[in-house]
């Protein structure tokens, strides 16, 4: 099947992992209630999967953070 590349969740680790250390405990009970516990497995094109991470890291954001907010929006647009 040639090069598959599977996007790897957004775990956030690299962030998170210094904010959670300055943060308290407040902020992770909040979290826990909103944890994700499902994934959606796309297929892209490599080279727009790239650009489209590259240009999320420019802009400060992640992959799947913006995926996440596509599909919010969608299902509210989409729902009675």
């Amino acid at each position: 099947m040639g090069s598959e590349t599977k996007a790897q969740p957004d775990t956030g680790a690299d962030k998170a992992t210094s904010k959670s250390k300055t943060k308290g405990k407040a902020k992770s009970k909040a979290k826990s209630k909103s944890k994700k516990d499902s994934q959606l497995i796309l297929r892209l094109d490599k080279k727009e999967r790239d650009a489209f991470v590259d240009l999320c890291k420019e802009l400060d954001t992640s992959a799947a953070r913006e995926i996440r907010g596509f599909i919010r929006k969608f299902m509210k647009k989409n729902t009675r």
